[in-house]
């Protein structure tokens, strides 16, 4: 159904609008300012919380509803424009507080001479209250065209070139959806046009997604998601419905986000810059730490060679990396600056040194998973006391072997899975979401750091807190990435980072140096060695 509406003498109306666009982006620059004059570490909080954070804001800024849904219509109206200038847009506007967001904007962009067509998806004919609000002013303006929408096939005359505005369902949503609204979503997924998500692609859950429809979610191309990103956006199996996210910045009160807890932060570098160390003129290398590094086997002392590398790319004072005999010139040649400690065995790690030179111990790459190999793991874990342990690769698979082993890892011990490593160590999961529950579990239990690689990996407390990596690309999933990471986290601990911190900077230092081998060169350009000679910019962009 097609309704057009003409001029109703409402020109005073109109007039109140376009003084409402003036005066509000000089509100929220002030406003806006107000609240980043210091830093605060962006939390990810479950759709419920931000429930509650916008109902404090709304009585305590004070700030009416319809209002603060104003702001955040103008904060995605805003990215909008410079993301689509000129194209044509369609609005999907459901029944809810997304579809006033969605009727809020069409109104900012249709006073702003834009071509903007409005589609109502609303089986039952009812708006919540600040929805029909925004429909009542967006009927206001001169010659609004509102369709609703009767069968989803209506939506085919959408030419192909028309940006599509997701205003269906927020992050409010609990059950999957069915009738015209599953309808319109599937449809919507077949059109080619690009699809912009209003705060959450529809039919998407904010958190768990494990008994949802996958078949009724928004297949968005950008998600503009207010305050905060939401889980769901972090976890890989919905990639494909969130697309490239961005937070845009809507003015919730900053005493009640600061108050309200959570065990899910977002990294970012201000934060991130905080826990890196400011070096002493006068300091030497003995107080940069000394690292042990047991690496390598016959065929794998690549493994060795990069994480070494990584481990003395990242500041250690000292690093010592034991080998099999095989490995000995190799390290020598490869890595001129690390010492070396010759294993009895040939082929393999069977032994560990004296252990009371080093602050830090590194295990795993490339060291195979022999027996003679994982007693060596065994004994080192009796015998390591309180010193500080990164376990990667093949010592996470001994793990995984022998379960009974993760009793033996001093406390904060940090394992730098990949998804593979941890689906053998803590069982398979169906999804991303299954496997982050699954990751927190195994950290509270043995009171270890796990450190979940992924597009966002994941450090995990014993604590329970989550924090998920923001650098970082596609092109870092490529052979001997992981090492590199692992000597860089052996590196941090060695310069005596806590552990939870020597997680968390180097994971961020690790995809960052990904990052500008990536604008370098391309994704496939990425290699471990490229990280490896990147991670001093990495260091410099970080202080400057």
């Amino acid at each position: 159904m097609l309704l057009c509406f003409s001029p109703k003498g409402c020109f005073i109306e109109v007039i109140k609008q376009i003084l409402f666009l003036i005066i509000l982006p000089y509100y929220c620059s002030l406003y806006i300012r107000g609240i980043t004059q210091f830093f605060r570490p962006m939390k990810i909080f479950p759709v419920r919380q931000i429930s509650e954070i916008d109902h404090f804001t709304i009585e305590k800024e004070p700030i009416l509803s319809i209002n603060l849904m104003e702001r955040a219509a103008l904060a995605f109206y805003n990215w909008f424009l410079k993301q689509f200038p000129s194209q044509e847009v369609h609005l999907l506007v459901g029944p809810g507080n997304n579809g006033g967001d969605a009727l809020a904007i069409a109104r900012l962009l249709l006073l702003a001479g834009r071509n903007a067509n409005i589609w109502l998806v609303n089986p039952f004919g009812r708006f919540s209250k600040d929805a029909e609000i925004n429909l009542h002013r967006l009927k206001s303006i001169n010659s609004v065209c509102i369709r609703t929408v009767e069968m989803a096939s209506e939506l085919k005359v959408i030419s192909r070139d028309a940006v599509i505005i997701d205003g269906l369902f927020g992050s409010g949503l609990n059950r999957s959806l069915d009738g015209l609204a599953l309808d319109v979503v599937q449809q919507i997924n077949q059109l080619p046009n690009t699809c912009v998500a209003i705060d959450m692609p529809s039919g998407l859950f904010g958190e768990d997604n494990s008994e949802n429809n996958s078949n009724g979610i928004i297949q968005a191309h950008y998600t503009v998601s207010f305050q905060f990103p939401k889980l769901a956006f972090l976890m890989p199996e919905n990639e494909k419905f969130v697309g490239k996210w961005e937070v845009v910045d809507i003015g919730l009160h900053p005493e009640k986000i600061d108050v309200t807890n959570t065990d899910w932060y977002y990294h970012e570098r201000d934060e991130i810059i905080d826990i890196l160390k400011q070096p002493n003129k006068f300091a030497h290398k003995g107080q940069f730490g000394h690292a042990l590094l047991m690496a390598g086997s016959y065929g794998k002392m690549g493994a060795a060679v990069l994480a070494s590398k990584g481990c003395l790319k990242a500041g250690v004072g000292l690093l010592t990396v034991h080998v099999p005999h095989v490995g000995y010139p190799i390290l020598q040649a490869a890595v001129p600056e690390a010492m070396v400690s010759i294993d009895r065995s040939d082929y393999l790690v069977s032994e560990f040194p004296d252990l009371s030179a080093f602050n830090a111990i590194g295990v795993g790459p490339g060291i195979s998973q022999k027996p003679n190999t994982q007693k060596a793991l065994v004994d080192l874990l009796k015998n390591i006391r309180d010193r500080s342990l990164v376990l990667d690769a093949d010592a996470i698979n001994i793990l995984a072997e022998h379960k009974e082993l993760l009793t033996l890892l001093p406390p904060n011990t940090i394992l730098t899975p990949h998804p593979g490593e941890f689906d053998r160590l803590a069982g398979a999961s169906r999804n991303g979401y299954e496997r982050l529950q699954k990751a927190i579990a195994l950290s509270e239990q043995y009171k270890i750091v796990v450190v979940l690689k992924g597009a966002h990996t994941i450090v995990i407390t014993p604590a329970g807190h989550c924090y998920f990596n923001s650098t970082g690309n596609p092109g870092m999933a490529t052979a001997g990435s992981g090492d590199v990471l692992t000597g860089i986290i052996l590196s941090l601990l060695a310069q005596k980072y806590a552990p939870v911190e020597a997680a968390r900077l180097g994971v961020y230092m690790h995809g960052l140096a990904g990052d500008i081998v990536y604008l370098q060169e391309s994704y496939e350009g990425v290699t471990a060695g490229c990280i490896i000679e990147a991670l001093g910019s990495a260091f410099k962009q970080l202080r400057r």
